[in-house]
């Protein structure tokens, strides 16, 4: 017997709800969210979660991420009333060799269906994985980006590569009634936030300034020799310099620091995620490679140098100019083999954004340190 419903629509559902993309949904009690990748992905989403919070004021919003998510957000002031953590599971959390177990899954739907979403927007990705993800959680509305080979889901944008994600998922939320009402994410900052970070870092009167060396990808990191000879200029005009980074991370917050003429605190992996929030709050700059930090640093408010790949840049860099301030390698090639970028993964991950001129960097953090 046919079903002319349409994906994750409930019984008896009225089409034209279903149909009339971009248009108000009435009687939403519960809004899920499906956003389970890194920092960065979190924080270019949150002036989506910001409109569906305007246009649904009553509605709980639910974020389906990981156990990260959870701990950092959970309690915490802002669009999010609650974060769940999705179970392992390929290509939503994790990737495509993630092994998933299929009982761990089947209690998570389960779950989800006892949730009875009104909504569930795909604010993921090209929706090849997360699309039949989101399905299964039985809303009674979806919404969310597409690639050709994904499946469809009620309300639907094509994902196409070149957009920046904080517009993209602004688009996302549009499609259910959710005009923008910011362009710049805001992350609150709590007050133990900052009690971690003074527990760490105590105030001592000097401007703070931030540098972070490190990116999950080899390929987005400028040298760690420039962004010592950055930090001596910061400090050579009063700064205290700090460096960050995961444990991970290790070596190259001490090459940064080894490299340079003037003192720096190393807090690789001595502050928990809120902690770094309140850290980065209280920073007079921040000088980081493209990554989950400073897209955090932007949120709470620090002025903030981002080192970029021009291909990234599109996509990822913050959209205002007053408190950021992007630098960008236009090296279209790897600096190995000589392959154009993007393109097939010729397999080596050196320094793409190493031309990056230390002068220009230099430039824009004092600028920030002393004007901002």
């Amino acid at each position: 017997m046919s079903d002319d419903r349409g994906p994750g629509r409930a019984a008896g559902e009225p089409a034209r709800i279903m149909l009339d993309r971009g248009a108000f949904v009435p009687n939403v009690a519960k809004i899920a969210v499906l956003r389970a990748n890194g920092l960065g992905d979190l924080i270019v989403a949150l002036p989506a979660l910001d409109a569906l919070r305007a246009a649904y004021p009553r509605a709980e919003i639910v974020l389906l991420a990981t156990a990260w998510h959870a701990a950092f957000l959970n309690g915490r002031p802002g669009p999010v009333d609650r974060t769940i953590a999705v179970p392992p599971s390929r290509g939503v959390n994790g990737d495509a060799a993630t092994a998933e177990d299929p009982a761990a899954l089947a209690a998570f739907f389960a779950a989800m269906a006892d949730e009875r979403f009104d909504l569930a927007l795909q604010m993921h990705g090209g929706g090849g994985n997360s699309n039949p993800f989101l399905r299964r959680l039985g809303a009674r509305v979806t919404a969310g980006l597409r690639t050709p080979d994904a499946a469809p889901l009620d309300r639907l944008l094509p994902y196409v590569f070149f957009q920046p994600e904080i517009v993209r998922y602004l688009e996302v939320a549009a499609l259910v009634g959710a005009p923008p009402v910011g362009l710049e994410p805001r992350l609150a900052v709590t007050e133990r936030d900052l009690a971690e970070a003074e527990a760490i870092v105590p105030e001592d009167g000097r401007p703070l300034a931030a540098l972070h060396p490190g990116a999950t990808d080899p390929r987005r990191r400028w040298p760690p020799a420039n962004f010592a000879a950055v930090g001596d200029r910061l400090a050579a005009r009063g700064a205290r310099v700090v460096v960050t980074g995961t444990p991970e991370e290790q070596p190259l917050v001490a090459a940064v620091r080894a490299a340079m003429r003037t003192e720096a605190q190393d807090l690789c992996g001595r502050l928990l995620l809120g902690g770094l929030a309140g850290l980065l709050s209280r920073c007079r700059v921040v000088v980081s490679n493209d990554s989950g930090p400073m897209h955090l640093a932007a949120a709470v408010g620090a002025p903030t140098v981002g080192i970029f790949w021009a291909m990234n840049l599109c996509n990822y860099a913050p959209l205002t100019r007053t408190r950021f301030r992007p630098v960008v390698s236009w090296r279209m090639a790897c600096p190995v083999c000589g392959a154009i970028q993007p393109g097939p993964d010729c397999g080596h991950r050196a320094s793409i954004v190493a031309d990056v001129p230390i002068d220009e960097v230099a430039g824009h953090a004092l600028d920030l340190l002393v004007s901002v």
